[in-house]
């Protein structure tokens, strides 16, 4: 996880995310698609610039090439809550280990560096991928915000879910085991799944 430089990691996000045949990717964030570099380049220099959402580029610590995004927002350190959020995925970090740990990264910084009591996970309630990804990441799902946002000009009911710092030193545990190389076969395949569906 690198704070997030449209110089630096630019290239590589538009790779993954950017151009036509990228565009269902952006189906559930609040921008998008990108169906040219200017726009994009417009929307990075954008997020670089704020404060809340904190933006991060995920980058193959291999190839040094960035192969999507995730933030920090509504960031309250008074009552010490803290949401990810506007995750970017391409296709090389979908389902992938480097996403799990990702996601795995951020949790630690923000339960373990920064204190933080409450990590809160927010998704248009109609993503069932979003939905299936936090619950197997430990979050607890806490009900649906019925026509919360306008999103792209159309109703979300916005489905909320949390882990508190109580739950975190036993997820903690559960990602660093999932993490481990013996827990993957010569193929790259785990072995335990990181939470049983």
């Amino acid at each position: 996880m690198e704070p997030l430089d449209p110089d630096t990691h630019g290239d590589g996000i538009w790779k993954a995310s950017g151009g036509e045949a990228n565009a269902h990717l952006w189906q559930w964030m609040p921008d998008g698609p990108f169906p040219d570099r200017e726009g994009f380049d417009t929307s990075l220099a954008n997020k670089k610039a704020s404060e809340d959402p904190l933006f991060f580029a995920i980058v193959d610590t291999v190839t040094g090439e960035a192969l999507g995004m995730a933030s920090f927002l509504r960031i309250d350190p008074r009552h010490r809550v803290i949401e990810v959020g506007s995750i970017m995925y391409g296709p090389a970090l979908q389902r992938s280990r480097q996403g799990t740990e990702a996601m795995f990264l951020m949790m630690r910084y923000a339960f373990d560096e920064l204190g933080y009591r409450r990590y809160e996970w927010k998704c248009n309630a109609l993503n069932e991928p979003s939905r299936r990804a936090a619950l197997r990441y430990g979050f607890q799902f806490e009900g649906i915000f019925r026509q919360h946002m306008i999103i792209k000009g159309q109703n979300r009911d916005t489905a909320w879910f949390s882990i508190l710092d109580s739950e975190w030193p036993t997820l903690k545990a559960g990602f660093e085991r999932w993490l481990d190389p013996t827990n993957f076969d010569a193929t790259g395949n785990q072995l335990t799944p990181l939470r049983k569906s």
